[in-house]
């Protein structure tokens, strides 16, 4: 029973680290660095929209808190080398289990949105849906680019 508080402590503080990795890749956030910084603005009309999945963050945060918990699980089944055993089947799990949980939680809905700049070239955009932004075919937009990155606005 013991143990059993302590795995359920250690996951959700697993859950709570991979929230905070996450990071916001919708049009309008902006990271400290990039604020203030001169964007260059192109405009054009959105020909074609299609939803997409953004992949969620791999780091080994999710696999090593996985494998931390996995062992600590594996070790209270049996004991002597049993025991060792299972705390080293539960790390190799856990941690293929928190790699794959982390992908998860921070894996999220995009839209692909391809433009025709005024300048007549069609570039495609990917970015983060944002439920309070809806974009349509033909509409008019801004593309603000900075060190590479560009957004996709109205």
């Amino acid at each position: 029973m013991r143990n059993s508080g302590l795995l359920l402590a250690s996951f959700t503080a697993v859950t709570m680290a991979l929230g905070g990795c996450t990071s916001d890749l919708t049009g309008d956030s902006y990271s400290r660095d990039e604020a203030r910084a001169v964007q260059t603005v192109r405009m054009g009309t959105i020909e074609s929209l299609r939803p997409v999945k953004i992949e969620g963050t791999k780091t080994p945060i999710g696999a090593g808190a996985g494998a931390v918990i996995g062992g600590v699980g594996g070790s209270a089944i049996g004991g002597g080398r049993g025991s060792v055993v299972a705390a080293v089947i539960g790390a190799v799990a856990g941690g293929v289990l928190g790699a794959m949980t982390e992908e998860g939680i921070t894996r999220t809905q995009g839209v692909e949105i391809t433009v025709r700049e005024d300048d007549g070239s069609l570039r495609a955009y990917v970015q983060e849906v944002e439920p309070n932004q809806i974009f349509r075919v033909g509409e008019r937009v801004r593309i603000n680019t900075l060190n590479g990155t560009s957004r996709v606005t109205h």
